[in-house]
């Protein structure tokens, strides 16, 4: 712990065969090393494929995004790969509440917004409904797509300063209202400022996406054909993540074992380009938590 700290890495072809055993590391792997005479005491790292070191975590410690810190270890891990530009592929997977989406979208905003690493944060999700189809949703693509994104809206929202900021302190009703209407202006402006898209996932064929930050949202519900359409339009200086649930799956072609988010998953394993991280436990509430453990 103290050469991988202190000397910024360690190899792992160096450490005892008692220490590493039978176990096998992948590209991007986060590694947590643990203290044997403190068990408290333990080292976030990540394994590094093209040196075969371990590397203590460089990004995550150290960024602040607003309202938004992890709050484990998986967290941890996920967020200094969303935030390292050498990693151009990113897939999270994790049940309801673990913060895969919320992770993934202030990221984003932070390396396009404050660090400008990227042009335009560029957001996306299938079209699947959860049920029954509500019939015909008037208005232009906009107004069309706004229920199938009002929930990347509210994780926007959330981010730019919504919740209850603004809302309490004894201000005047007016005022209240004016401070909920802050944080949707705030993500039009960003739209207006060309800074954030929010599209349908149907009309990308043919296109070629170069120096974005882009987040495909609820890629369970996608079909591996569907994912290698997304993927191959990422062009030069474009970063990709893909979020989901494979266990909440509401296309009735797929399953947890043959959607796209899975078969990505374990084609791109050991690719230096990409990282994975399985969130496991969730973070919205103790309710949600609940539910999604026991329904």
């Amino acid at each position: 712990m103290d050469r991988v700290k202190g000397e910024g890495g360690l190899r792992v072809a160096d450490l005892p065969e008692a220490t590493v055993g039978a176990i096998t590391l992948h590209a991007n792997e986060g590694v947590t090393l643990v203290d044997q005479a403190q068990p408290n005491h333990t080292l976030l790292s990540r394994y590094d494929s093209r040196d075969g070191g371990l590397h203590p975590l460089q990004r995550a410690p150290k960024v602040r995004l607003g309202r938004i810190q992890p709050r484990n270890r998986e967290q941890t891990f996920a967020l200094d790969l969303l935030l390292d530009p050498a990693v151009a592929l990113i897939t999270l997977v994790g049940k309801a509440g673990t913060g895969k989406t919320l992770l993934a979208l202030a990221a984003g905003l932070h390396q396009v917004a404050d660090e400008r690493l990227y042009d335009r944060l560029l957001v996306t999700r299938p079209v699947i409904p959860l049920g029954k189809e509500i019939g015909f949703l008037p208005g232009d693509l906009e107004e069309k797509m706004g229920p199938w994104m009002q929930p990347i809206i509210d994780n926007l929202e959330f981010l730019l300063g919504g919740g209850d900021e603004g809302g309490s302190g004894g201000g005047s009703q007016a005022g209240g209202r004016q401070a909920q209407r802050g944080p949707r202006n705030s993500w039009s402006d960003l739209k207006g400022m060309g800074l954030l898209e929010v599209e349908a996932i149907s009309y990308i064929r043919g296109r070629s996406i170069p120096r974005q930050y882009m987040v495909v949202d609820e890629a369970q519900n996608l079909t591996p054909h569907e994912v290698k359409t997304i993927v191959t339009r990422v062009g030069q200086g474009t970063k990709i993540v893909l979020t989901g649930d494979p266990y909440q799956i509401d296309n009735p072609y797929v399953d947890a074992e043959s959607n796209g988010l899975t078969w990505l998953v374990e084609r791109f394993k050991g690719q230096p380009l990409a990282g994975h991280v399985s969130l496991m436990r969730g973070e919205r509430s103790e309710l949600a938590e609940l539910a999604a453990n026991l329904l």
